[in-house]
Parts: structure tokens; C-alpha cells; sequence
């Protein structure tokens, strides 16, 4: 049986490679809205733009206006990406973060108790946690919520509603919170797309502070094929970490850019560190090792690799 998906924010990076993901290795139809912002590019869909199995509408999640229109159909779940995700942008402008952030995702679980989907799949982030220190065992699932920039707030406020409706309405709904990932398609004000493009335009690499903060690094193929056991075999109710077991600071990531590619480490250029900056995150994926058999396969420098030379075509004679 051909099963029916609602993506949200399929025009970003994440979302685009999950549809590509799914088109790839399921008979489902797909059901892609994005709002089309900064991050969603009619590029990231060129791949499966004319797919028979996919369809798309330029669908705000926080207009419910607009949101109606998409539910022409029961869904069998509802994969849920959208979201406001840049931290500088949100430390410029809080409001919209928690206007697409929450609002939209109150409206995607009203639709989901309504009877409009089976079950939603929220995707979250490993920022909810807060910051590490240098010898904590990494976040796990129980770990308490302790976001401490606007962008993590708003998604720590919208995992908290989404559990909320799972207690109160029993609302069929499992939550991801992942590491940082990286991979084709990414947007380019994000770190590993901004230092390739500069280093391929042998222009200043921004790094903030003395780049010792350190992120986990999980290559987006991995993190698609971890969803799609979440949504084929993942239990209501449930929260499941996904990380890469990639640990690397931003200082080391950029000189093994310019490293690959030739370039001179002078060219990295400490910058004003960025307001609230959280120092460590660390991800224990053992949940969903343990009870749906998924791990990591791409090697962070397998996957930078591939990263790079992706963006390699798009990073040229300083456009991109």
C-alpha cells in the first residue's frame, strides 16, 4: 500500500534529502510545503520536482489559513521539519522563531488530533539540551532542557508541546533530536557551506572566538535513513536521539577544510564570539541503536568529503 506523507520544510536541507531519501526507497507519495524563506530553494527540489509520487504547495505552517488547504487527504504521518533555524538570525529577531517555531507546530498537532494524519514525526535538535562541559558524558534522552539562545528556546517550547499533546490528547507523535547535520544542500549561511565557499573564493574564514566549540557532526544521509525507522517502526510518545559520534571542533573542522582544498590556514579569521554561544554538544544514540537497530555509516571525513566536493560546483568565481 502506497502511503501518504506531509513533509514540512521539504525545500530546505534536511527535508530535501529526506524526500529524496524516501522517493528513492519507498513507493510513497510525498505532500511537500514550505514557506519558501532564506533556507527553502526550488533548487533542493529539482531532483524529484516532476517525481508522479510528489506534489508541492507554498504553504506557511503558522498561517492555518494556508495550512488547510494541504489536508485534502488523510495522511499516514506527518514529518515535520519546518522550522526557523539560523541562531543569529534568531538572536536578531526572536518573534519569528516562535511564531513558525511553535505557533506552526500547534497547528500541524491540531491537525494530527483532528484525524487529518496518523502520527507526526517532529524534528527537533540536540540545542535543546544546552552546552556540555569538556568532560560530560554526552545528552541523552533524558536529559533536562536547557536552551540558551532564542532559536533553542523555541524549539525546546515546541518539544514540550508536542509532549504535551501525546499526554493530554494521547496524540500519536515521536519526537527526533539530532546533532548538527551537514551535507549537500545545506544553506549557505550555515558553518561548513560558509567556510567552503570562502576558502574556494580564497576569501576570509570567519570563525567565532577561539573555535574551540565543539559540535557532534552527523552526515544527512544518515540522519534520513534514521527517520525513516523512526517513522516505519519508532513507538508514540517516544524521543530519539540521533548522532553522528562525530565530535570535532569548529576550529578543527575549518582547517581540514582548507586543508582538502589547498588552501592556507592564514585565512582563517577569529571573529567576535556569538552571544549566548553554547561550548560543547554531544549526542548518546544508543536509544535507537538499541531498540531499532540504526547507527551512523558515513565517516565524518567520508562525509566532508562528499560535502565538499558538492559544494565545490556551486562555489565558483564567487557565486554560488
Amino acid at each position: 500500500m502506497i502511503k501518504q506523507i506531509l513533509v514540512t520544510g521539504g525545500a530546505g536541507f534536511i527535508g530535501s534529502n529526506f524526500i529524496h531519501h524516501l522517493l528513492q526507497t519507498s513507493s510513497s507519495y510525498v505532500t511537500n510545503i514550505d514557506s519558501m524563506t532564506y533556507a527553502g530553494k526550488f533548487e533542493n527540489m529539482a531532483e524529484f520536482e516532476n517525481h508522479e509520487n510528489y506534489r508541492f504547495f507554498s504553504v506557511d505552517i503558522s498561517n492555518k489559513e494556508q495550512l488547510t488547504k494541504v489536508f485534502d487527504r488523510t495522511y499516514d504521518a506527518i514529518v515535520h521539519f519546518a522550522a526557523e533555524s539560523h541562531v543569529d538570525r534568531s538572536i536578531e529577531n526572536p518573534s519569528v522563531f516562535l511564531n513558525t517555531n511553535i505557533i506552526g507546530t500547534n497547528y500541524l498537532l491540531l491537525a494530527l488530533i483532528e484525524g487529518r494524519a496518523k502520527k507526526m514525526i517532529y524534528i527537533s535538535t540536540d540545542e535543546v539540551y544546552g552546552s556540555l562541559d569538556k568532560d560530560d558524558l554526552p545528552f541523552t534522552e533524558q536529559s533536562p532542557l536547557a536552551a540558551n539562545n532564542p532559536y533553542s528556546a523555541s524549539k525546546a517550547g515546541a518539544d514540550l508541546l508536542v509532549r504535551s499533546f501525546y499526554k493530554t490528547y494521547q496524540a500519536p507523535v515521536i519526537t527526533i533530536r539530532c546533532s548538527n547535520n551537514y551535507g549537500p544542500r545545506q544553506d549557505e549561511e550555515k558553518f561548513i557551506p560558509k567556510i567552503i565557499a570562502r576558502a574556494v573564493n580564497n576569501e576570509k574564514v570567519p570563525v567565532y572566538g577561539d573555535g574551540l566549540q565543539i559540535r557532534d557532526w552527523l552526515f544527512v544521509t544518515d540522519h534520513c535513513r534514521a527517520l525513516s525507522k523512526v517513522l516505519d517502526h519508532g513507538e508514540a510518545g517516544e524521543i530519539y536521539n540521533i548522532g553522528g559520534g562525530n565530535e570535532r571542533s569548529n576550529l578543527d573542522v575549518a582547517k581540514r577544510i582548507l586543508d582538502y582544498l589547498g588552501k592556507n590556514c592564514n585565512l582563517i579569521c577569529h571573529v567576535k564570539d556569538r552571544q549566548g554561544h553554547d561550548r560543547r554538544y554531544g549526542i548518546n544514540w544508543a536509544k535507537i541503536h538499541k531498540e531499532l537497530g540504526w547507527k551512523p555509516v558515513i565517516s565524518f571525513d567520508e562525509g566532508l568529503v562528499r560535502t565538499i566536493e558538492w559544494y565545490k560546483t556551486q562555489f565558483k568565481d564567487g557565486t554560488s
